[in-house]
């Protein structure tokens, strides 16, 4: 033991003897790990912040829709010549899967202007086109005002109920209630207000948006579309049941054989969490791959500096040996310099990774969080490095000569 802390003691002395050679020898260990405290960060709050924006959407919902989501390249030619979700599906599900408490299907077009006779936003506007089930069926909830009737749904009434973001652009410091909005130059009166959501994923704002009556929205952008059928189960312990149920009629509707794939997707808050886990193993391995190359890199300048510090401590070593200092006892001296210059390393590298986490969550209001084994393992990683590439130093200190290691100069 007393051995291993003056071993300690004089790991610290020769870094603190040569401060600056040994921070830049270090440089590469600091990258590396600052690389994985960051990205582990990041994807950490990526993962809480998808779950939390997954549950505005609601324990026992799902979506039957053509399209597939989530992350990843997908064959959009081919999910284009996948026959449309329609109304009359919406109305089978509704009336034959006995697991399903509601059906609202939907239809939205982004990138719209929204305007008063006073102000405008920006063409930037999420409009939805839904039936009055909408808000149980997608986790939206109002504020202020109210949904929009079956009466007014059926009618196509020229009624609309607006986010926050709407809310605050075209009537800033105002009621929006009863008041007139206008999208590609028809009226609508202003119904209801949605509660703030914030943005999903840190991306796309869910509170600017406009929903109107499907019928309403289908004269403006086209009938001949797609629909997103929002599901909600009768209870969260029947969502898995709902959900064949759904598939297993919609299979029959589209006439899908029995080992064909679905010409549909069934979307659920779990399906996208998988599809969001694969997304980050690969920025995972990639960001390990950027951290062993730097590590690699300050391994190599690990290794040039205890060269460097065998060559200059040569007498020092000779008299050590001849004072009878066993050559386990230099191998041990060495060997605990090159882990302890990689550990600096290592615990700088951490320091800047908690520091850029920090100024992620302060600046862009993003939940980084760095898990322990994070630091566990960059600590662990760097250690090793220095281990590995502080042997052959160590090995050749612990070799030399003592009558030879006193006469140099």
């Amino acid at each position: 033991m007393r051995a291993f802390i003056d071993n300690l003691r004089l790991a610290f002395g020769t870094f603190l003897g040569n401060p600056l050679r040994s921070l830049l020898t270090l440089l590469g260990i600091v990258i590396g790990v600052t690389t994985v405290i960051t990205m582990m960060a990041l994807i950490e709050g990526l993962r809480i912040k998808v779950n939390r924006d997954l549950s505005q959407l609601g324990a026992n919902t799902f979506m039957a829709t053509k399209w597939p989501s989530g992350f990843g390249r997908f064959n959009w030619a081919k999910y284009a010549r996948r026959p449309n979700l329609t109304l009359d599906d919406a109305r089978a599900i509704q009336e034959s899967c006995p697991s399903v408490g509601a059906v609202g299907p939907a239809d939205d077009e982004g990138g719209q202007k929204v305007a008063t006779s006073n102000e405008e936003t920006r063409p930037s506007v999420r409009v939805v086109g839904a039936t009055p089930e909408y808000p149980e069926t997608s986790g939206v909830t109002l504020a202020s005002g109210r949904f929009f009737t079956e009466t007014e749904a059926v009618d196509g009434r020229n009624v609309a109920v607006v986010g926050v973001d709407v809310s605050e652009a075209l009537f800033p410091g105002a009621n929006p209630l009863n008041h007139e909005i206008r999208i590609k130059g028809r009226s609508f009166t202003v119904i209801g207000v949605l509660q703030r959501r914030g943005s999903f994923l840190g991306m796309m704002s869910m509170d600017n948006l406009v929903i109107m009556p499907l019928r309403t929205f289908q004269p403006l952008y086209g009938k001949n579309r797609s629909l997103d059928l929002n599901i909600q189960a009768l209870e969260p312990t029947l969502v898995d049941k709902a959900q064949d149920e759904v598939s297993n009629l919609l299979r029959r509707r589209r006439e899908v054989g029995p080992q064909e794939e679905n010409n549909f997707e069934v979307v659920t808050n779990e399906s996208m969490t998988q599809s969001f886990n694969q997304l980050s193993q690969v920025i995972t391995i990639a960001g390990f791959g950027v951290c062993l190359l730097s590590l690699v890199v300050g391994g190599i300048g690990i290794l040039n500096i205890m060269l460097v510090s065998v060559t200059e401590r040569t007498k020092e070593i000779g008299i050590r040996k001849a004072l009878g200092a066993r050559k386990r006892r230099i191998l041990g001296q060495f060997a605990t310099e090159a882990i302890m210059l990689a550990l600096v390393g290592g615990a700088i590298g951490v320091a800047v990774g908690f520091g850029l986490a920090f100024l992620g969550r302060w600046m862009l209001g993003f939940p980084t969080v760095v898990p322990p084994w994070a630091v566990a393992l960059s600590l662990g990683m760097s250690s090793g490095v220095g281990l590995i590439f502080g042997i052959y130093p160590a090995y050749r200190a612990a070799k030399l000569d003592p009558v030879e290691a006193m006469r140099s100069e």
